[in-house]
């Protein structure tokens, strides 16, 4: 179970180079599968949060627990029509246009793709360069060494602090572009905007990434620095804020030169990666501000109330500006824990195989029921214990 909760990145506490992960004795090879290109035999994929078959109280993914703008969801409906049988816009006007004016931005500053995932894929591909090491920190999002090693890119990874911050004085060395969740990825702590501002100025020729997933629930938006920043690329997504992970729509902000990078490697693999629905009801979304302001605010509630009530229970909680918080309790093991809640019908985030946060729980925020119905099994648990 730990293993289909958990995320291989076994190693990225120190920093490596194209270092292939060792196989498993029973992992194909050339002389077994001789079908396949011979990068392929080298990939460690990302592993997926769980989607489980059967109800259970699902806070392991970091998805909203409620449903997208209703503007939304009438879009999506209205798409629905005869047009399906037309290809929809490779250019997504409509969409970028509706994400430009949102951000008071060009519409030629705008790129949109199949989730973030695909698009912070292709900034790997398009903006990073390959003469130097890109650079993240060794406990960020799972995805950022497997587009490395799918595209060959060396990278070191950057130790953060003894309390899971990033020092930003860390990075001042030679790179092939800088890559940084913010907030951070499986942490949730959020990085001062000035912080940004000192690795665009220790960078200034080479591309920083800055993935704001969970950017809405309490950091900072680097998009402020965009007017000022020609090597700054801002991604972000319909995924978590606005409820729409199953629609898959991710977005770039960045200046002229390196949203037209991403559009040349997105025209060299797919040109029509968004479809008629995710387009309308995107772009209905992402115009619906207050449905987006009482949405986070909600959360932002429950995160609160979860927080307080598992440092009641004895637990220590990182201090999230996201939609999700990491967490773990000196006495019980956080594969103990998972494995009891998983008993009890809830799924959490188990990292069994990264040993800086091995010992943690990541915790999606979910309902105010579904929280309390967490607070009380664990404190169950901690009794019976």
């Amino acid at each position: 179970m730990a293993a289909a909760l958990g995320l291989d990145l076994a190693g990225l506490d120190k920093p490596r180079q194209r270092a292939p992960a060792a196989k498993p004795a029973h992992h194909p090879t050339a002389e077994s599968v001789p079908y396949w290109n011979r990068r392929v035999f080298d990939l460690d994929p990302y592993i997926p949060g769980e989607q489980p078959k059967r109800p259970l109280v699902k806070l392991n993914t970091n998805e909203s627990p409620y449903g997208p703008s209703p503007r939304a969801l009438a879009a999506i409906k209205a798409s629905a029509n005869d047009d399906m049988r037309l290809y929809p816009d490779p250019t997504a006007l409509k969409l970028r246009q509706a994400i430009a004016a949102q951000f008071g931005l060009a519409v030629e500053q705008v790129f949109a793709g199949n989730g973030s995932d695909e698009v912070l894929a292709h900034a790997f591909r398009a903006l990073l360069r390959d003469d130097a090491p890109a650079l993240f920190p060794d406990i960020t999002y799972g995805f950022y060494p497997v587009y490395c090693a799918l595209f060959d890119q060396p990278f070191e990874t950057v130790p953060l602090r003894s309390d899971f911050t990033i020092n930003v004085r860390d990075y001042d060395r030679e790179s092939g572009g800088v890559v940084l969740a913010n907030p951070n990825a499986q942490t949730g702590i959020a990085l001062p905007l000035d912080d940004v501002k000192a690795l665009l100025a220790m960078h200034p020729n080479r591309t920083v990434i800055v993935d704001e997933a969970y950017v809405d629930f309490g950091a900072q938006s680097a998009v402020s620095l965009l007017r000022d920043h020609p090597n700054l690329l801002v991604v972000r997504t319909f995924s978590k804020s606005s409820g729409l992970a199953g629609l898959r729509v991710g977005y770039a902000l960045g200046s002229p030169l390196l949203i037209e990078g991403l559009v040349r490697v997105k025209d060299s693999f797919n040109s029509y990666p968004l479809s008629r629905a995710a387009l309308d009801g995107a772009a209905a979304s992402i115009a619906d501000n207050a449905w987006m302001a009482q949405t986070v605010a909600r959360i932002q509630s429950s995160r609160a109330a979860l927080v307080a009530g598992l440092e009641k229970i004895g637990f220590e909680v990182l201090p999230s500006a996201a939609n999700f918080i990491l967490a773990r309790h000196p006495q019980h093991s956080a594969g103990e824990l998972a494995a009891f809640l998983r008993g009890r019908d809830i799924i959490v985030r188990h990292f069994p195989n990264q040993e800086r946060i091995k010992d943690w729980l990541r915790i999606t925020i979910g309902t105010d029921g579904q929280c309390q119905a967490l607070l009380d099994a664990l404190a169950d648990h901690l009794k019976s214990a």
